[in-house]
C-alpha cells in the first residue's frame, strides 16, 4: 500500500509539473519551490517504481480488481483530476488565443493591435491574408509582374522586407524573392496546415502572415520567398522620402561629425554608438573596448541634394580606411572603420565604392572597412554633440580635427553648405 501511495504521488507530482508549465507559472518564489519539490518527488517515485517492479505489478492487479487499496484509489483519482485539469487548461489557453480580440505580436514592444483595430487599418483582402493567414488567388496580386525600382514593405506595419533586386519571376503566380532585407525582419515557422509541410514567413514587427519560403529558388541563395501581394506595399525610388539615414564609423566621432555638419544636403548629424552587444552603453563602457560598439555618426540627408556615393567619397577621404581598429593614436575596436547600412541599396553602394577605391589603388593597402547591417543607434552624451564647433581651440581639435576640415574644404569645396552663399 505504501508503494502504491508513493506511485500515485509520483503521478500527482508529474501532473503538477505539467500543470505549472502549461499555465505558465513564473518559476520564482513559491511557484519555483513548488515546481522543484514536485519534480524531485516525481523523480524519486520513478526510481522506486524501477527498483520494485514486483510491487508495481501488484499495484496494477489491485487497480484491475476494483481498487481494493483505498489509499491507492484516493491518490489515483486525485492524480487523474489534476492531469485532466492541466489538459483542460491547455485547451482553454488555446481557445482563448483563438477567440480573444487581442492579437499578440512577436514582441510586446512592437505592433500589438486588436482585431477591430486591424480591420480599421487594413483592407478586407489585407486583413484576410495578414491576420487570418489567407492566400490570394494565383496571378491575381498587384505585384506579381512588377519590376520597378524600389522597396517592398509589410502592408500591416510598413517594415521594409524586400528590394526590387531580390525579386524574380518564378512563374508560380505570386511575387517571389530570393532573399530578405537583413536585420531579422522576417520570422520563419513550421506550418503543417492543410495536410502539407511548409515553412511560413511572417513579419517580425507585426506578426502579419506574408506567405511561405521554399528551397527551390533559381538563384545562388536557393530560396524562394513566395509572398502574397496583399501583404505588401511598394515604395518606388522616385517616391521615396526626401530623408535618408546612413550610420558611419571612422575613428573618433568628434572628427566625422564635424566634417558632415558642413556637407550640403546633410540635414543633421548625431554622434553615438552602434554595432555592440549591450543596451544603451555609456562613453566609458564603449571606451573599454569590451562592448563591441563603435563610435559612429548617424547622418540624415536629402538624397536629392547629396547622394550616398558622394557621402561615402567624403567619408573615405577624411579618415584612413586601411588601418584595422585604429585611427592615428586612437586605438581599439571602438575606433574601427565601419559602414552600418540601413537597407540593401546602401549595402550595394558601399561595396561598390570600396571596390572602386581598391581597384584604383587610391590607398597603398586594402580597405578594411566593416560593412554590416544597421541594428541600433545609441545617441552619445550631450557633451559629445557638436564637440568641434564648441571646442575648436582645444589641443585635440586643433591637432586632429582641424587638418581634416582643411582637407575637406580643399577637396570638396563645391559640396559644402557655405558654397551656396
Amino acid at each position: 500500500k505504501i508503494l502504491a501511495i508513493l506511485s500515485s504521488l509520483g503521478i500527482i507530482t508529474g501532473a503538477i509539473v505539467s500543470h505549472l508549465i502549461v499555465i505558465g507559472t513564473d518559476i520564482k518564489g513559491d511557484g519555483g519551490g513548488l515546481f522543484t519539490l514536485a519534480l524531485v518527488v516525481f523523480a524519486l517515485s520513478i526510481i522506486l517504481i524501477i527498483l520494485h517492479k514486483v510491487e508495481v505489478l501488484h499495484l496494477v492487479k489491485l487497480v484491475s480488481k476494483g481498487f481494493r487499496s483505498k489509499p491507492a484509489l484516493l491518490f489515483l483519482v486525485l492524480s487523474s483530476f489534476l492531469s485532466s485539469c492541466a489538459q483542460e487548461t491547455t485547451t482553454l489557453i488555446t481557445e482563448n488565443k483563438l477567440n480573444s480580440d487581442t492579437i499578440v505580436s512577436p514582441s510586446d514592444s512592437l505592433i500589438n493591435l486588436t482585431n477591430a483595430q486591424w480591420k480599421e487599418r487594413l483592407t478586407s483582402e489585407q486583413y484576410y491574408v495578414l491576420r487570418q493567414k489567407g492566400t490570394e488567388q494565383p496571378f491575381s496580386g498587384e505585384f506579381v509582374f512588377t519590376n520597378d525600382k524600389g522597396t517592398y514593405k509589410c502592408a500591416g506595419c510598413g517594415e521594409e522586407l524586400f528590394t526590387d533586386d531580390m525579386k524574380f519571376d518564378s512563374h508560380c503566380g505570386w511575387p517571389s524573392f530570393d532573399r530578405e532585407i537583413a536585420g531579422g525582419k522576417i520570422i520563419q515557422t513550421e506550418d503543417h496546415s492543410h495536410g502539407m509541410h511548409r515553412t511560413e514567413i511572417t513579419c517580425a514587427r507585426c506578426g502579419g502572415h506574408l506567405g511561405h519560403i521554399f528551397d527551390d529558388g533559381p538563384t545562388e541563395t536557393g530560396e524562394r520567398y513566395c509572398v502574397n501581394s496583399a501583404s505588401l506595399t511598394f515604395e518606388p525610388i522616385t517616391a521615396m522620402s526626401k530623408e535618408e539615414t546612413i550610420t558611419l564609423a571612422g575613428g573618433c566621432f568628434w572628427c566625422i561629425e564635424a566634417v558632415f555638419e558642413e556637407i550640403k544636403g546633410v540635414i543633421r548629424v548625431e554622434s553615438g554608438y552602434s554595432g555592440g552587444a549591450i543596451v544603451n552603453p555609456s562613453y566609458s563602457d564603449v571606451c573599454s573596448g569590451e562592448t563591441g560598439h563603435a563610435e559612429v555618426v548617424q547622418i540624415v540627408y536629402n538624397p536629392s541634394e547629396v547622394s550616398l556615393t558622394e557621402i561615402l567619397e567624403v567619408f573615405f577621404t577624411v579618415h584612413d580606411p586601411t588601418t584595422l581598429n585604429r585611427q592615428g593614436a586612437d586605438i581599439g575596436t571602438q575606433y574601427r572603420s565601419a559602414i552600418f547600412y540601413h537597407n540593401e541599396i546602401q549595402k550595394a553602394e558601399a561595396l561598390k565604392v570600396i571596390a572602386a577605391i581598391d581597384s584604383e589603388k587610391i590607398y597603398t593597402s586594402k580597405i578594411v572597412t566593416e560593412v554590416t547591417a544597421f541594428s541600433t543607434f545609441y545617441k552619445a552624451e550631450n557633451y559629445h554633440q557638436e564637440y568641434y564647433e564648441l571646442h575648436k581651440e582645444e589641443p585635440y581639435c586643433r591637432a586632429v580635427i582641424q587638418p581634416k576640415m582643411e582637407k575637406l574644404h580643399k577637396l570638396f569645396a563645391d559640396k559644402l553648405k557655405h558654397s551656396q552663399l
